[in-house]
């Protein structure tokens, strides 16, 4: 491996094939898979929607990263069978996986009196049960070879502490965490390693759905005085999935920018403060 923090060989990712999860959307996952690619990997990036890859992944390839889209749904079985086809086309070995793919629309936040087993089922199957199962898929696949591996996948900083009000989403980046636990100690003999990133409060497209511009409460409540931008998060997944942690296994990194040192951001009504539309307050209060 080279030395220098500018050489692909640092990372020990040249000539092996890294499969991001959730891809496109122009948030985290997007920024993952350029970070990947430009660390020396050949990235399969995976979304469900054709047109986002296109608009938000297309244009990387042709930039000349090595990377190669693909149009599938993580939470099927029939989808991570796609995927780990065009990983055995690809130019190079199998080594990674990235769990991108989750999240939660804003009408899933409601008092957990009025969450219905719908929602329930919904938001653990996209942000846990898909993680699982990509990642199972994707450790047999190595097994099967006889190679390492590395997997990293994405918690929330909801899963690490209290989620008012939104108790599913929450409940499901918390288990990803023991997930991720559990399948780091099973797998470690075999060379795999399983970690994951609990971001805090993100600039990315999705976000901007429900948390508003606001930069003096963003100093108010995060030690650092504002959010991270999608790159900030996409730095230490690549560091878990590469060689420079290499003895790190069945860890959750919280990267929040200090949220957590503070932990503030709750108004009298347990409502988050980020939450500058008082209709939507409102709404999921009732």
């Amino acid at each position: 491996m080279g030395t220098e923090p500018g050489s692909n060989e640092f990372f020990g990712l040249d000539g092996r094939v890294v499969i991001v999860s959730g891809a496109s959307g122009g948030g985290i996952g997007t920024a993952v898979t350029r970070r990947i690619a430009q660390a020396g990997a050949r990235v399969i990036a995976v979304g469900r929607s054709r047109e986002k890859l296109d608009n938000d992944i297309v244009p990387l390839a042709e930039q000349g990263l090595p990377i190669t889209s693909v149009a599938a749904d993580a939470a099927t079985d029939a989808g991570i069978a796609t995927v780990l086809e065009h990983a055995r086309a690809a130019d190079g070995e199998l080594y990674g996986l990235v769990n991108i793919a989750g999240g939660a629309a804003p009408g899933t936040w409601m008092p957990a009196t009025r969450v219905t087993r719908a929602d329930w089922r919904a938001l653990l199957e996209w942000n846990l049960e898909s993680m699982v199962f990509f990642s199972q898929a994707v450790a047999a696949e190595l097994k099967s070879h006889g190679r390492p591996g590395s997997i990293v996948s994405l918690s929330s900083i909801s899963g690490m502490n209290t989620a008012p009000f939104h108790i599913a989403y929450g409940t499901a980046k918390a288990a990803l965490v023991a997930a991720t636990r559990t399948m780091a100690a099973e797998l470690a003999l075999d060379g795999i390693r399983v970690n994951a990133v609990a971001p805090g409060v993100t600039a990315t497209p999705a976000s901007g759905t429900y948390v508003g511009a606001d930069a003096e409460r963003d100093r108010r409540a995060i030690a650092m005085g504002r959010r991270a931008r999608p790159e900030e998060q996409a730095g230490p997944i690549l560091f878990l999935l590469s060689e420079l942690s290499s003895y790190i296994t069945g860890q959750t990194v919280l990267v929040d920018g200090g949220l957590n040192l503070k932990w503030t951001h709750l108004g009298a009504d347990n409502t988050s403060l980020f939450l500058e539309d008082d209709g939507f307050r409102a709404a999921i209060t009732r």
